[in-house]
């Protein structure tokens, strides 16, 4: 759909259900709610200064993050969305020691697992921040045992996506053929198509990644944070540092523009910091749909099972060329 002129989301959503009948009818219902999960959390980011929403809670996520007013409104906004809704069985969300299962869920053929307000740090000094989210498909219907063991490898998600509450809401989602965005228009109320069939450049020249914890990271990835700042203008360097603290806002510069975007093990993190489940495999299908690449830097994010709901991996996103350099540092073979 080349068009991009006052299409809506809702008309988007309607033309690819004609264009793909086979697809299960109630997938087309799951980004749409979605959609309208991302509007509530724009509207109270928008205001959260003016109806005391920014701060801490004095609270930790199951995850041992500092959890932010925003991460809790955001994570109530999601269950109330989806738990009467029929469209998933469970929930898994960062902010939630065990799944939530839904009310009459149980014949639903998708589980949520979602980060609902990724870069919350930011909230407060009106920084970016985002949602990711991806839809599982269950290994079963009906009742299961648990649905820690029917959550599967990235490879098996029917749909990934995030949104970006920056200077304006972009919401992006692919079900693993394109990769398309919209942005929403604040007065209409609607989100319009922005960014149709995204593509990931094969080579970038910035870079995202926390440079802090740069001297407790391996010797090959610390080589290549050196390579990355050489003068060499044949391969673009030196690469240009973009980090905003958000992984939403790093990874959809680096998805526009190319580059790469990193968090590898450090001293605090020996699995990486990012988690799975709801970072890693859904923005790793993003990536890869539009071209690129996702890696741990020795293996494809998308291949790896889960073994806990809130399961850490390293984490490196962008362009093709960009990653393959940084998995050929990562083993030793500097180039």
């Amino acid at each position: 759909m080349a068009d991009t002129d006052g299409v809506t989301l809702t008309r988007y959503l309607l033309s690819e259900q004609a264009e793909h009948p086979q697809t299960e009818p109630e997938f087309w219902t799951l980004i749409a709610q979605m959609a309208y999960v991302a509007k509530v959390i724009a509207r109270e980011t928008r205001r959260a200064a003016l109806v005391g929403r920014l701060g801490l809670v004095g609270e930790r996520n199951p995850t041992g993050d500092t959890q932010k007013k925003l991460d809790l409104f955001a994570n109530e906004a999601t269950l109330s969305a989806f738990h009467r809704s029929g469209l998933v069985a469970a929930i898994v969300s960062e902010e939630m020691d065990e799944p939530k299962d839904t009310l009459s869920g149980s014949a639903a053929r998708y589980i949520l697992c979602i980060d609902p307000l990724d870069g919350s740090s930011n909230t407060d000094t009106n920084g970016s921040v985002g949602t990711i989210f991806g839809f599982f498909r269950r290994s079963c219907q009906g009742r299961s045992a648990g649905i820690e063991t029917e959550l599967r490898e990235g490879t098996t998600l029917a749909a990934s996506g995030y949104v970006l509450y920056g200077p304006s809401t972009v919401f992006v989602y692919t079900r693993g053929r394109t990769v398309t965005g919209f942005t929403l228009d604040h007065d209409l109320g609607e989100f319009l198509l922005s960014h149709d069939a995204l593509q990931c450049p094969p080579r970038g020249q910035t870079y995202s990644a926390n440079l802090g914890r740069q001297r407790e990271w391996d010797a090959g990835i610390q080589r290549f944070v050196a390579h990355l700042g050489e003068h060499d203008p044949a391969t673009g360097r030196p690469y240009s540092l973009r980090y905003s603290g958000a992984l939403v806002a790093d990874l959809h510069r680096t998805l526009i523009e190319g580059g790469i975007y990193f968090y590898p093990p450090d001293a605090s993190h020996k699995d990486g910091k990012l988690r799975l489940l709801y970072e890693g495999a859904p923005l790793a299908q993003i990536v890869e749909t539009a071209g690129g690449r996702a890696s741990t830097g020795r293996q494809r994010i998308a291949e790896i099972t889960p073994t806990s709901l809130h399961q850490r991996v390293p984490v490196v996103l962008g362009s093709r060329e960009d990653v393959q350099r940084y998995e050929r540092f990562a083993a030793g073979q500097d180039a």
